[in-house]
């Protein structure tokens, strides 16, 4: 990835592994054989290119733009609105609340960087604690920067952790269309309701999972794989909190409102 290829416009990720199979020839004189040992990849190293460390006042309009309305999908209860997203004490707090609006009963916020924070391939990580209760959906992902022009799923979507209701595990997953629509999912035992960094880094061969620093799964996308063309275009960056839905349910769990999903920061880094 190019420096450029995650740009800020002010105003408007399994990798095939052929194992190295060792044969040893035994005479009947037990003649010891020979191991050679295999050297492991080393780390990649990255540089940031961009950060929300989220010590504004109030949200980055330069990098965010911030939902409004019901999303129409997944059966949400929430209405998103700008209230619901505030910059204090170095976090972003996005808050669900027991609120009307707009003949909906609960109302939230959700923030993305499309058309001002883009990219493909590299690594992508956020710090965030999340709340827990039935009902209650936050998420970090990201969906293709082609989302108006081909829809979804056709633009792709990568889960980088999302947390449904009280769960003890958060879940990531990455979502395409080959003839029809896709889906690869999967869990990591966490505690959600604590500070925890999720990442991943992002290739021309594969899209990698971490948690804390500790890997947890490996999408193959090395050459297009099963149609996984599309995760080697841009994608932008969303951070949310849907209340209610066809993940969560529909049952909320009206006293654990409000709560809150805190994002210490957002960065984005290039292999050096």
């Amino acid at each position: 990835m190019t420096r450029k290829r995650y740009t800020t416009i002010k105003y408007t990720v399994y990798r095939l592994i052929l194992p190295i199979v060792g044969f040893a020839f035994f005479s009947c004189k037990k003649t010891p054989s020979t191991i050679i040992p295999t050297t492991p990849e080393p780390p990649v190293k990255y540089t940031l290119v961009w950060s929300d460390e989220f010590n504004e006042v109030k949200v980055d309009s330069t990098s965010w733009n911030i939902d409004s309305g019901n999303p129409g999908i997944n059966h949400e209860k929430q209405y998103y609105q700008s209230a619901n997203a505030v910059v204090t004490d170095g976090n972003l707090v996005i808050t669900a609340k027991k609120e009307s609006v707009a003949g909906f009963q609960y109302t939230s916020a959700q923030i993305n960087s499309m058309g001002k924070v883009n990219g493909t391939y590299g690594k992508v990580e956020a710090r965030i604690k999340m709340p827990l209760g039935q009902g209650l959906w936050p998420a970090f992902w990201c969906l293709g920067s082609d989302l108006n022009s081909v829809g979804w799923p056709a633009c792709g979507e990568i889960d980088i952790a999302q947390h449904v209701n009280s769960d003890s595990f958060v879940q990531g997953g990455v979502r395409w269309v080959i003839d029809k629509p896709m889906v690869n999912g999967f869990t990591t035992a966490t505690t959600a309701d604590e500070y925890h960094l999720y990442a991943i880094e992002w290739d021309t061969n594969s899209i990698k999972w971490f948690i804390d620093s500790k890997l947890y799964f490996t999408q193959n996308i090395a050459n297009g794989l099963n149609s996984t063309g599309v995760f080697h275009l841009p994608f932008f960056i969303i951070l949310g909190m849907a209340v209610g839905g066809d993940l969560p349910g529909t049952a909320i769990d009206e006293s654990k409102l409000p709560a809150a999903m805190y994002v210490d920061y957002v960065r984005i880094y290039e292999p050096e």
